[in-house]
């Protein structure tokens, strides 16, 4: 499929189920092989292409012009790109924003990511849409469908993949913008992918934030003296994490547990669920959640191709297990608690950035629950 090209060097998107995307190449030369997805954010991409949550894939935006007010430091959610490719149908030439320090493509070609533009994106939404996540080769080196179709079948996919140890820290640290000199309590984030704005909302709340990396063991963890423990959002598939699931079992009904995306998945797993790979995922600022406490829709920012199945924390080990939030779109599980073991957790993004407000509640219920235990 052909759409109109800016000017540029032709680059080339082929799908593993054969079907091509000719277009121009912008950011990085080069060549990268993963799962591709789309977001339907219409703002935000600095915050998309920064959060780590894409490692492993390259995205597609249906928002049909982007870079249109360029880059500024002040919003990105880690300190580099994780995904290896980005797709839109127009790049801005020109960015125009006081805040702007930089342009898109330049941001693109200084962390190594292959950028395509001028294909029809929409297109390439809904052939995701009808026929599922699939992997893909981006590519402005090697032009050839047959010659990227037998690279693609040699790349490692995206399920039954650590991905989180790509995207952890090594050490432990504290965060310290926006900390206070006295903060009311101590919070212990595993960074399994974690975004910046995560972090602010934490201190902002009064909270002390020491991040861990993904491995770290209960044991390390409880020697810290937390008030609380956070599981964050992060890449991929949850299963394989056997590291982290050990881990949130042996803090489960010790200190309080709030888990966001991919922390959600690893709480539902330690919890004696499972998981499931959505047929191509929610990704996009505009995702309708139904709130059973309150009755009310929350509209939420998404970023997850996996889901927890519900129906099979039936007769967990822990006590039970309710599903406080779900997905007025298709049903899925947005949100899990065990009040006996003080754990919950969401699917959706609270923090945002980009994407609403409606849902900063949650920090709120963490903090007092904090105070509840403690």
């Amino acid at each position: 499929m052909t759409a109109y090209i800016r000017d540029g060097e032709p680059a080339v998107l082929v799908l593993s189920d054969g079907t091509v995307f000719e277009g121009a190449h912008f950011g990085a030369p080069g060549e990268f092989f993963g799962e591709v997805c789309f977001n339907t954010s219409m703002a935000g991409y600095q915050e998309i292409l920064t959060d780590p949550s894409y490692a492993g894939q390259m995205l597609n935006m249906t928002c049909p012009l982007i870079g249109n007010y360029g880059v500024n430091p002040a919003d990105f959610e880690s300190k580099r790109i994780y995904m290896g490719g980005f797709i839109v149908k127009e790049l801005s030439r020109i960015p125009s924003n006081w805040r702007s320090t930089g342009d898109l493509g330049g941001f693109l070609k200084k962390h190594g990511v292959v950028g395509l533009q001028g294909i029809d994106t929409r297109a390439l939404t809904r052939h995701l849409r009808d026929r599922g996540a699939m992997e893909g080769a981006i590519s402005s080196l090697d032009l050839d469908p047959d010659s990227l179709l037998d690279k693609l079948a040699q790349a490692p996919g995206l399920v039954g993949r650590d991905l989180v140890r790509e995207v952890t820290v090594a050490e432990p640290y504290v965060w310290q913008r926006g900390l206070s000199d006295d903060p009311r309590y101590h919070v212990v984030a595993f960074d399994f992918g974690i975004k910046h704005n995560i972090l602010r909302l934490l201190t902002g709340a009064g909270c002390k934030v020491t991040v861990v990396p993904a491995f770290t063991t209960a044991q390390q963890v409880l020697a810290l003296e937390p008030d609380g423990v956070f599981l964050s959002n992060g890449p991929g598939d949850p299963e394989p994490l056997e590291y982290a699931h050990e881990a949130i079992r042996g803090l489960l009904g010790r200190k309080p547990v709030f888990g966001i995306c991919l922390g959600h998945q690893l709480l539902g797993i330690a919890l004696g669920g499972r998981t499931y790979k959505l047929k191509f995922g929610h990704r996009g600022a505009n995702q309708p959640v139904y709130f059973a406490d309150t009755g009310r829709v929350e509209i939420t920012a998404q970023n997850h191709g996996f889901a927890v199945d519900v129906d099979s924390l039936a007769g967990s080990p822990y006590g039970s297990i309710e599903r406080t939030h779900w997905n007025l779109n298709d049903e899925t599980s947005e949100g899990l608690r065990c009040s006996g073991k003080g754990a919950y957790s969401v699917q959706y993004h609270p923090e945002a950035s980009p994407g609403p407000h409606d849902s900063r509640y949650l920090f709120e219920m963490f903090t007092d629950l904090m105070e509840e235990w403690n």
